[in-house]
């Protein structure tokens, strides 16, 4: 992974209470330790699909409300990547949906799903986030330093249920993840009062609690982690 530039503010975003608690959310200890079935993983696949198929909207959003040409550029390139530059068949819903049909999931299992509550309100809060400049870079830092991670754990779900072992989406975000969290950090370098910095790590901690709560309710409808 590629190493985060650091600014003052990134270093209070790496040492956030709500970042350490995401990252110990029991869900990913579940992941680890338990056996998976097939039921179990298409349900984080149905419910992954939500934020999955938004978060293009979510960078296009934010590449409008960020004045300055520098945080454009680095949320232009992460957006470019996403969406497969210029071929759709490359965009990540698109390699999403590809590898889990190829590893056996329904596609209208993996597509059709309701979401559940707290993805609902995961949705509601990218679009919330979106809508200022200081909030966009707190929700897109949030997202991009944690993605990994997040990824990392629906992949080995699927192997588990499947065993399929070469699944192109979670290749991809191997491969392009280390430069979105190169650009997340760039996007921190200019200057920020101290007003400033509070908006944007009460942004990120409001993302990192809304991820959160989205995999809490996967590990309440699921029982891993328990």
């Amino acid at each position: 992974m590629a190493q985060l530039i650091q600014s003052p503010l990134s270093e209070r975003l790496e040492t956030s209470e709500a970042r350490q608690r995401f990252v110990a959310n029991p869900f990913f200890r579940g992941i680890q330790d338990s056996e998976i079935t097939a039921r179990q993983a298409v349900c984080f696949l149905g419910q992954w699909w939500h934020p999955l198929h938004y978060f293009p909207t979510f960078l296009a959003r934010c590449v409008a409300v960020l004045p300055d040409i520098k945080s454009k550029s680095a949320i232009t390139r992460i957006l470019d990547q996403e969406v497969g530059h210029g071929k759709p068949e490359r965009a990540h819903e698109s390699i999403y949906v590809e590898s889990m049909t190829r590893a056996g999931f329904d596609r209208e299992a993996v597509v059709g799903a309701a979401p559940l509550p707290a993805t609902s309100a995961l949705l509601r809060g990218y679009e919330r986030l979106s809508g200022d400049r200081l909030t966009a870079l707190g929700g897109v830092y949030a997202t991009e330093v944690t993605d990994l991670l997040m990824v990392s754990s629906i992949g080995t779900a699927v192997e588990k249920a499947s065993r399929d072992r070469d699944n192109a989406w979670v290749a991809i975000h191997v491969e392009q993840e280390p430069d979105h969290v190169e650009e997340a950090g760039h996007t921190l370098m200019e200057g920020f009062t101290e007003a400033e910095e509070d908006q944007v790590v009460a942004a990120a901690d409001e993302m990192w609690m809304l991820w959160s709560a989205f995999f809490d309710q996967l590990v309440g409808e699921t029982g891993l982690g328990r």
